[in-house]
């Protein structure tokens, strides 16, 4: 039921993203382009300590339905929007649902799997992410060309719905519920950043620029390739993460997490590479193959390494911890990637040698640093 779940949520918002920068330039925005993936993930990095003490004290469960909420509501917003600032309002306001859903998905997940089949449960529930996210790109696209964005806007608000109705069914994980009042919306220092696990912060934060770049890039440079459909890219990388946890999921609890995010970071630089002087369909869906297999032992792997390294009672603020450095990576490679763009297919190339070059530092952090936090 959580992967139900998780992959109608993860449809619901993925599948517009191919859509919204043509949709912004219709609005009149073609300069902020690098702010659809940015202001997102701002608003869901901000809302991580938020999303980390709420999940720790009233519960996993009402945290991950607010999260399916915030992409219900937006979903029939969208088509209201007329002007490029309410469109840039409601991008920030959609990334609470990012900042919300995955850190008490993954802490639910933390409190039923024992900690040697914790990479194999994230890698399955991963599967339903990858599934949602390889499915929502073409079928919005394929639903915008047909039936128009609005229609797309609707239908993605509909899975965002039924992803809750599912949530409601499934059982509390947490034994000490505290009922909500505003004070939980107090935050202290400690709830800010969990300590036990800066490695993971960091590691995650130099391999989550790429994505950014990616998510904020391919659509135009698909499209400058000569792919009819914008959301043929994100399919195909998508589809590779899915093969990879489906034949990998239980590497991590096997060899140790670190030894796969190698191999990951490694995959990483020549996918970015490859992207980088990608001149043909060919090349550009070659390092998307690569760039979901790198994402798929990725994610799985650090989130259950930053389980390991955190306490039981403090894990929803672990987790959030690691998805702020998600979020500020995305957001960093969304706008600067954005920013070097500029509209000139010429400067493309220049956010994947970056997001290149910082895979390589992750890769170099992993080698060479020697810690306890490093297993």
């Amino acid at each position: 039921m959580l992967c139900a779940s998780n992959f109608l949520f993860t449809i619901s918002f993925n599948m517009i993203m191919p859509e919204l920068p043509g949709y912004l330039r219709s609005l009149g925005g073609a300069q902020y382009i690098g702010l659809i993936v940015s202001l997102f993930t701002l608003t869901a990095g901000v809302s991580r300590p938020f999303s980390g003490k709420l999940t720790d004290t009233i519960g996993r469960v009402p945290i991950m339905a607010f999260g399916s909420l915030v992409c219900f509501v937006c979903g029939l917003l969208y088509p209201l929007v007329s002007s490029v600032s309410a469109f840039l309002i409601l991008r920030l306001f959609h990334g609470f649902s990012t900042g919300f859903k995955p850190t008490a998905t993954s802490a639910y997940v933390a409190d039923l799997i024992p900690e040697n089949r914790r990479g194999e449960a994230l890698g399955t529930l991963g599967i339903a992410l990858s599934l949602g996210m390889s499915s929502g790109p073409p079928l919005g696209s394929y639903l915008a060309a047909w039936f128009g964005l609005n229609v797309m806007f609707y239908v993605s608000s509909v899975f965002a719905l039924l992803s809750i109705l599912i949530l409601v069914r499934l059982k509390e994980t947490l034994s000490d519920r505290e009922r909500f009042r505003p004070g939980h919306l107090v935050l202290q220092k400690q709830d800010l950043f969990e300590p036990k696990v800066l490695a993971t912060f960091v590691v995650m934060l130099l391999l989550s620029y790429s994505t950014g770049a990616v998510i904020t890039l391919a659509p135009d440079l698909s499209d400058h390739l000569g792919l009819p459909n914008k959301g043929i890219f994100f399919a195909v990388y998508t589809m590779a993460s899915l093969v990879i946890r489906l034949v990998a999921s239980k590497s991590s609890d096997r060899y140790g997490r670190v030894r796969v995010l190698r191999i990951s970071a490694l995959a990483l630089v020549v996918s970015m590479i490859l992207l980088a002087n990608a001149n043909s369909p060919t090349t550009l869906l070659l390092s998307a193959v690569l760039f979901g297999l790198a994402g798929g032992m990725a994610m799985p792997t650090i989130t259950a390494w930053t389980v390991d390294l955190s306490d039981q009672d403090n894990r929803g603020r672990a987790i959030a911890t690691m998805y702020i450095a998600l979020e500020m990576g995305i957001g960093i490679g969304a706008y600067t990637g954005g920013w070097l763009y500029a509209g000139n297919i010429a400067n493309i190339a220049i956010s994947f040698y970056i997001a290149a070059l910082l895979a390589a530092v992750a890769l170099v952090y992993m080698t060479f640093r020697k810690s306890a936090a490093f297993i």
